[in-house]
């Protein structure tokens, strides 16, 4: 009777296993697929605005090219994801490219469109308010929150070796050209510093900015300490799950919501 009892026991015990394993199987199939509709969403929805817009001035050019980047990134992390957090990271970068999209509509003169959700990256960092030149190591460099001939690049906001740097259009690329250029880290923070930094009374950045700063400030510190303040470029986007991208790294893939609900996008 007692054989019989315990029987019954790990029958029932085993019966619920099974039931547990298929309804968490489950659960992560619909969270994979979630993901991937939802990136496949932005991705396509990026690769339409591409087909359908044109412009001769350079603002214009770099941002329609830089979207271009990344679509092309967007389109292979796509392809490569088999997680969650990896379709998360693609429909960042997609998001990322609409940002751009926005930036060459306004450059045209036209309704830039309805708001996009925010970017992970751009978190902390602001955006500029007024125009800015400096000089650093013998270069003058150029900042606003218009498009200009002397400002024909846009940034929605990011981090350049831990130091947040406002969404606006800048004269060049130095967040992704200092190493190449020969500027060079040191040079590079110099830079942001020259531009961005609270000290001065009168930043042109917006409140956002404060905050990320000191974010950035605290990161350093810590990377600093540790040996790597570096946060990386966006081609490594967050932990090595993709190879390919834009500028800067540490997306943290997270659920940023929203639709556009129709509109120019």
């Amino acid at each position: 009777m007692e054989f019989a009892l315990w029987l019954v026991l790990i029958l029932l015990l085993g019966g619920a296993f099974v039931f547990w394993g298929r309804g968490s199987r489950s659960r992560r199939s619909n969270e994979l697929a979630d993901a991937r509709a939802e990136a496949q969403r932005w991705y396509e929805r990026l690769g339409g605005q591409l087909m359908n817009l044109h412009g001769d001035a350079p603002a214009v050019r770099q941002a329609l090219a830089d979207a271009g980047e990344r679509y092309n990134a967007a389109g292979s992390q796509l392809e490569q994801a088999t997680t969650p957090r990896q379709f998360g990271l693609a429909r960042e970068t997609a998001l990322e490219g609409l940002a751009y999209i926005r930036a060459a509509r306004t450059a045209m003169g036209i309704d830039p469109g309805p708001e996009l959700p925010p970017l992970a990256a751009a978190q902390g960092a602001g955006a500029l308010t007024k125009e800015r030149q400096v000089d650093v190591q013998g270069q003058t460099f150029r900042a606003g929150p218009q498009p200009g001939n002397a400002t024909p690049y846009y940034y929605p906001g990011g981090r350049f070796q831990g130091r947040p740097v406002p969404a606006g259009w800048y004269s060049t690329p130095w967040w992704k050209t200092a190493l190449g250029a020969g500027v060079g880290v040191v040079g590079g923070l110099l830079i942001a510093d020259a531009l961005f930094s609270p000290a001065f009374a009168d930043p042109g950045y917006d409140a956002g900015y404060q905050e990320g700063f000191g974010d950035g400030q605290d990161f350093g510190d810590q990377g600093g300490d540790m040996g790597g303040g570096d946060m990386g470029g966006q081609g490594d986007y967050a932990g090595g799950d993709f190879g390919g991208g834009g500028d800067f790294g540490g997306f943290g893939g997270g659920d940023f919501g929203g639709d556009f609900g129709g509109g120019d996008f």
